[in-house]
This record gives structure tokens, sequence and C-alpha cells, in this order.
């Protein structure tokens, strides 16, 4: 089985220049938790909740709402996103892309071929392969 049998074709991505509020909506309505970020038609990155969270997580935050609006109005996704992700081809095997989430301990890979961002593979679509595979 490979990588572009079982990825998720229908991305959301984000622009560096973006401030995070668009992430924050998009974990929010898509209930996703990842997005590359495109810049110029190329994969610049990718943001996580997890950086999401480390950047909008303090206790002064927390305790006050007009500080964590500035934060999301504010803070740009350039400054909180992974440069230069690992990524895998669409031809790859699943148990290459799986054997990778373990390795790197993310939840997702972006799916590149040719520069061009085909979609993304994720633990949740992992899973619903073996569920599939499964009797």
């Amino acid at each position: 089985m490979k990588v572009r049998d079982k990825m998720t074709m229908n991305v959301y991505t984000v622009s560096p220049g973006d401030s995070i509020r668009r992430i924050s909506e998009l974990m929010t309505d898509m209930r996703l938790r990842r997005f590359p970020v495109m810049e110029e038609g190329k994969l610049a990155g990718i943001v996580t909740d997890r950086d999401f969270r480390n950047a909008t997580e303090s206790s002064v935050v927390l305790t006050e709402k007009k500080y964590h609006e500035y934060l999301l109005d504010t803070i740009k996704v350039e400054s909180i996103m992974t440069t230069s992700p690992r990524v895998i081809g669409p031809d790859a095997d699943l148990k290459e892309a799986a054997l990778m989430l373990v390795e790197m301990k993310v939840g997702g890979l972006p799916v590149v071929e040719d520069d061009h961002l085909m979609g993304i593979i994720t633990e949740t679509d992992l899973i619903k392969a073996l569920v599939e595979l499964l009797p």
C-alpha cells in the first residue's frame, strides 16, 4: 500500500505571514492539528497544535484574555513553524511513512512530489488504514 492511497489530499495550508489566529480558527473549526506552511507555491514549513500551544500558553496569557487575543493577532506563523520539515513522496510505502512518524515522534508528514504539496499523511490516516486491514 502506498502513501498516495491513504493520504489526506485536501489540505488546509497557511502562509508564513498569517497571524496565528488563523491556526487557532482552523484547529477549532476544522478539528485539525497540523498545517503545511506554503510560500510562493512551495512548502516552507509545518506548524502544529503543539507549536501553537507553546506560543500562547503562559500564566499571564491564561489569566488575561486581552493578552491572549493580542498574541493571536501579533504572532506570525513564521515565528513558530518548523522550517524545512521532513517530507515523504506519494509512492513511498505506507510502512515507511509509519516508521518515519514513530522515529521522528511526529503526527504527520507533508506528501511532496516534484516540489508540489500533494497532501499529508497523518497518524489518523494510518490508523484508518489499519482498521481497514483488520478482520
